[in-house]
């Protein structure tokens, strides 16, 4: 690489790194402090880049807060589906699979800066009503969608029962994550492993309660047992 590409690399690079600062740095003064009172110094001066660069990055306040809303949720989504995943190869143990799966998703859930995204989606939907939307398009919504997709599978290969896997899965996650607000305070109050353990055993135990396969009768494999009776 010549010295001209190495330096527009290096340029470039620096940019990025630059975006990325900010970006981290204004999601965590937005969720602090709320949209109206964050200020734009403040972020500069956390993110360690001049008031100017902010400035020419995102061209204004709503658009920063906008992106870093945005990226922030991306992130969420790619953790819990990496967690939906697992039950890509759940074997036979599918009980024990979808605990793992549900405990992954709840450390997901109450990551301090996924509490902190709700918390501000919450406080700021009458400024941006759109931003719920958007949010839930890029990362609630994919997250369904893989995790019904899972469920489905689990369904051919008869070792769930549903016949729809949209609705399984939005009861999977609703049984996940109903408790959570509540006993941990919108986010603000850390929940024990041990707790997250126990609410993902409550709620695997209802949902397969509605959803695992049933065994088979004794005489499901014979219609024509009755008229030899």
């Amino acid at each position: 690489m010549s010295p001209a590409n190495t330096s527009a690399h290096g340029t470039a690079r620096g940019r990025i790194d630059k975006r990325q600062a900010i970006l981290f740095a204004a999601f965590s003064v937005f969720a602090r402090e709320g949209y109206s009172h964050a200020s734009v110094d403040v972020i500069a001066a956390e993110a360690g880049v001049a008031k100017p660069t902010v400035y020419n990055h995102f061209g204004d306040k709503e658009s920063l807060f906008r992106e870093a809303v945005v990226v922030d949720a991306d992130q969420v989504m790619a953790k819990n589906l990496a967690a939906v995943e697992l039950l890509h190869n759940s074997g036979d143990d599918v009980r024990g699979t979808l605990e793992d799966v549900g405990y992954r998703m709840l450390e997901c859930y109450c990551d301090e800066r996924s509490s902190a995204l709700r918390r501000l989606l919450y406080a700021e939907i009458t400024r941006f009503p759109d931003l719920l939307d958007i949010v839930r398009g890029r990362a609630a919504t994919r997250v369904e969608e893989a995790l019904a997709d899972r469920l489905a599978r689990l369904s051919l290969a008869g070792r769930l029962r549903t016949e729809d896997p949209v609705v399984a899965a939005e009861q999977f996650i609703a049984l996940l994550t109903g408790p959570v607000e509540a006993r941990s305070a919108l986010g603000t109050r850390p929940l024990p492993d041990s707790e997250l353990k126990s609410l993902t055993r409550t709620a695997v135990d209802t949902f397969l309660q509605a959803f695992a396969a049933r065994p088979p009768t004794e005489d499901s494999g014979h219609p024509d047992d009755a008229g030899q009776k």
